[in-house]
């Protein structure tokens, strides 16, 4: 299956042009860049209408209507061919998907690292917001990544690893057993300059 992985378009996401052919798109997170109801909707329009197969997509800390709703009610916006996923899963011909979102509530109340334990065991590509501690993850003189997260993926090891949220460190990094990719498509200034990441699941 060939996958196209993008994160963070902050309310650009119409000023996306050509993206590459794919079976499947996924998003992981900051669709909006106010957190409003209309820019998820405009988002979501903008989503189902893609040329793919399927289509997934996650919550980022910018994307505060996501956190304030049930993912039932943003699941029923969606064709039966597009997935929200918010601590949950879904297998695609034969490939098991996780989505964990990172909102700002959770993350203040430690329910985010509570929400790492869910990830399944038998997870082929785990979709996060937030990268995974020290593995692009850097800005300025810090690193924003979760220690927790790490470890998880370390005992999971799951065969990818997609994220973005830390827009200056784009790129992506192969592992024995993971591939991580920050896809934030745009730069520290919101200018939309990063290319997708695309990459073919066998």
């Amino acid at each position: 299956m060939r996958i196209l992985h993008i994160s963070d378009t902050h309310n650009k996401h119409r000023q996306v042009k050509n993206l590459p052919s794919a079976d499947l798109i996924i998003h992981s997170g900051d669709v909006s860049f106010a957190g409003t109801e209309d820019e998820l909707i405009n988002f979501i329009d903008w989503f189902r209408s893609l040329d793919y197969k399927y289509k997934i997509f996650i919550g980022g800390n910018h994307d505060f209507y996501l956190e304030e709703t049930k993912k039932e009610t943003i699941q029923s916006l969606l064709p039966n061919n597009c997935y929200y996923l918010d601590k949950s899963e879904i297998t695609i011909e034969n490939i098991n998907f996780f989505g964990l979102p990172f909102f700002v509530s959770e993350s203040m109340s430690g329910d985010y690292e509570q929400s790492i334990k869910l990830i399944p065991k038998d997870t082929n590509i785990l979709i996060t917001h937030r990268p995974p501690y020290g593995i692009l993850d850097y800005s300025g003189t810090i690193n924003y990544g979760c220690q927790d997260l790490l470890k998880a993926i370390s005992k999971i090891k799951p065969r990818y690893n997609l994220f973005g949220h830390i827009h200056d460190a784009y790129g992506v990094k192969e592992t024995p057993h993971t591939t991580f990719a920050n896809t934030a498509l745009v730069d520290e200034h919101y200018h939309l300059i990063n290319k997708p990441f695309v990459f073919d699941y066998k």
